[in-house]
């Protein structure tokens, strides 16, 4: 009796070990999982908002170069911020959450601002005079402003977050 309950024991003791040293496994692989996405976040990130800024201060820049680029960028910050949130912030809505929204709610307007400001003017720039390209390039730089305020804005919201 007192083998057979030993042999339990250890048997139990067994599939736990086994079952726990399975979900470190499947744990460790979503560890390196979070790192690639949020890798890609910031990455994107920075790229979207430091050429942003960076076009909007010279108007010199042939900006339309860095609009499709740009919209790329921000296509993978959506992404990868939408797991993001499904990893660490679904089911909860409490103050982080609430500036983390802010955030997301300002780079959603500035690639709606990017979009209608520079990629409408950047598509009809082919083959205009020299005035109207003038006024399209105005147009596009104060898009680019626009943008360029409005995403210093989520940077600060996603870099303060978790202070709220």
């Amino acid at each position: 009796m007192e083998l057979a309950l030993d042999f339990t024991l250890t048997s139990n003791h067994l599939i736990s070990n086994f079952m726990i040293g399975r979900w470190e496994r499947r744990s460790a692989v979503m560890q390196y999982v979070y790192i690639i996405v949020l890798g890609l976040h910031v990455l994107a990130g920075v790229f979207w908002a430091g050429t942003t800024i960076a076009v909007a201060r010279d108007p010199e820049i042939r900006i339309e170069r860095f609009f499709r680029p740009q919209m790329n960028a921000a296509g993978m910050v959506f992404l990868t911020g939408a797991l993001l949130w499904y990893f660490f912030h679904s089911g909860s809505f409490g103050s982080m959450e609430m500036v983390l929204a802010l955030g997301i709610a300002t780079a959603l307007i500035a690639a709606g601002v990017q979009g209608a400001l520079v990629g409408s003017a950047s598509g009809r720039l082919a083959g205009t005079d020299a005035a109207t390209e003038t006024q399209l390039r105005a147009r596009m730089t104060r898009g680019e402003r626009i943008a360029g305020g409005l995403l210093v804005i989520t940077v600060l919201c996603m870099a303060t977050a978790r202070m709220f």
